[in-house]
């Protein structure tokens, strides 16, 4: 399977899938789904790094948002996007829209920490695995 979609291999001309779907589109739309398997994954690990995160925040009695490393953020993200030849607004509303859902991770359990329902420990980063 291709690791990026530059290397798609080009078909020699339309060549009609079974349903009727020609095959290069049949094969972009396996490589679409390898890719948003991957952004699954990786949302995933983002989320343990930030439960930890979190954690530490709500130990250390820091607040949960963070607005000027969000602003660096979105600063630097803007510029991978148009080096990438992505929409860099697009981007930062993809940004917000994962932030916004650490914050409130964020807030839950320094709510958590304040109410005593998690002690001031922290588990071991293993955990996370």
């Amino acid at each position: 399977m291709p690791d990026t979609p530059h290397d798609v291999p080009q078909a020699a001309g339309p060549r009609p899938a079974t349903d009727g779907m020609p095959q290069e589109i049949l094969d972009l739309r396996a490589s679409i789904d390898n890719i948003d398997a991957a952004l699954v994954h990786l949302l995933a690990e983002r989320f343990k790094m930030t439960r930890r995160v979190g954690e530490l925040k709500a130990v250390g009695g820091l607040p949960p948002a963070d607005p000027s490393r969000d602003r660096q953020q979105v600063d630097r993200l803007k510029g991978l996007a148009e080096g990438a030849g992505l929409d860099p607004e697009f981007t930062e509303q993809f940004r917000n829209f994962i932030v916004s859902e650490v914050i409130r991770h964020h807030e839950r359990i320094a709510e958590e920490y304040a109410a005593g329902r998690r002690k001031g420990e922290l588990p071991p980063l293993d955990t996370y695995a």
